[in-house]
């Protein structure tokens, strides 16, 4: 994080970048260009020039179906017909289910007993078989990996897959072309495949852009593991932040991304997620979910830094959970 790049690293971040731009090509027609509005008013220090990317316009609610119609895309017309599986605690799952929908592909979602009842019921709504499993995230997803192993289904990862990775740093490439002369981004990170297809592109196409990873602290694996220098597993407390939730599979390509584009990190408390998810309501009308408040959160924390830059900070969801909706 913030080290030196080094030649092999310049290659790799290369390497993920051209992908990341082929499938903003193939994405261009099928997914939404979201907006990008000015919150400078959110800024505690005046001249700050503040940005929000509302991937929460999205048609799903999130920018997760931006990496699974990319995945879903990859495939041949047989793997299609075959069907996939995939794991999640509702963003991916709905933009899984929609992208299959959209293709006439089957879809079964493996959900963890840590997702919202709403979230499930919605996934099923769009054509998708839910199998519910006991325990965590990570959990499910090893559920939902042995399932397709055994049937030849193709499994799409949350983030441990290159063409997700790809789809979801088609955000990055939209930003460039709304916004000129990025300073910083602020990405909220749960598996690191938002993170580390923005954070490839903008090393790419705007190096001098600072890529900013955010954390809630109640739910931080891979921040632990780039502090460790490899994956490691964590405890996880709930988190205003769920759809950001989950552990980290071993040989992860995410951690490998991770590491060669956050240049600074920022963990945040429930009390701060709650303060920016507030904020935005009162102030624009907008209901983002936790894990987009995150990101603004670190910005209000780490705001002093940025006096006179342009900042933007990705709102990457908008679906917000009951539970969460009851402390508002």
């Amino acid at each position: 994080m913030g080290s030196e790049v080094t030649p092999m690293k310049a290659q790799r971040i290369e390497g993920w970048a051209s992908r990341v731009i082929a499938a903003a090509g193939q994405l261009r027609n099928m997914v939404s260009q979201t907006r990008v509005v000015d919150i400078s008013d959110l800024a505690p220090n005046s001249g700050v020039r503040l940005y929000a990317k509302l991937e929460n316009e999205q048609e799903t609610g999130s920018f997760k179906l931006r990496g699974a119609t990319n995945k879903i895309m990859s495939l041949s017309q047989a793997e299609r017909q075959r069907g996939v599986v995939t794991a999640s605690n509702g963003n991916h799952g709905l933009g899984v289910a929609l992208a299959a929908q959209k293709s006439g592909t089957p879809v079964e979602v493996f959900v963890s007993e840590w997702v919202a009842p709403e979230r499930a019921a919605r996934i099923e709504e769009l054509g998708a078989v839910v199998t519910r499993t006991d325990g965590q995230p990570l959990d499910a997803e090893k559920a939902a990996r042995a399932s397709a192993a055994q049937s030849g289904r193709t499994y799409i990862s949350p983030y441990n897959d290159p063409d997700v990775m790809a789809g979801q740093g088609t955000v990055a490439v939209e930003l460039l072309e709304q916004v000129t002369s990025v300073d910083a981004v602020f990405v909220t990170v749960g598996g690191g495949g938002l993170i580390g297809g923005i954070g490839a592109f903008l090393k790419h196409a705007s190096p001098t852009t600072s890529v900013v990873g955010c954390w809630p602290r109640n739910s931080r694996v891979l921040y632990e593991s780039l502090q460790a220098g490899h994956i490691v597993e964590y405890a996880e407390q709930k988190t205003f932040s769920d759809s950001s939730t989950g552990g980290v599979e071993k040989g992860s390509i995410t951690f490998d991304a991770a590491q060669a584009v956050i240049d600074t990190t920022v963990l945040v408390d429930e009390d701060e997620i709650l303060h920016a998810m507030r904020l935005v309501r009162q102030r624009h009308g907008w209901l983002i979910e936790g894990a987009a408040a995150v990101a603004l959160a670190a910005f209000l924390k780490t705001s002093d830094g940025y006096a006179g830059k342009t900042v933007v900070v990705l709102f990457c969801g908008g679906n917000v959970s009951e539970w969460v909706r009851q402390e508002l």
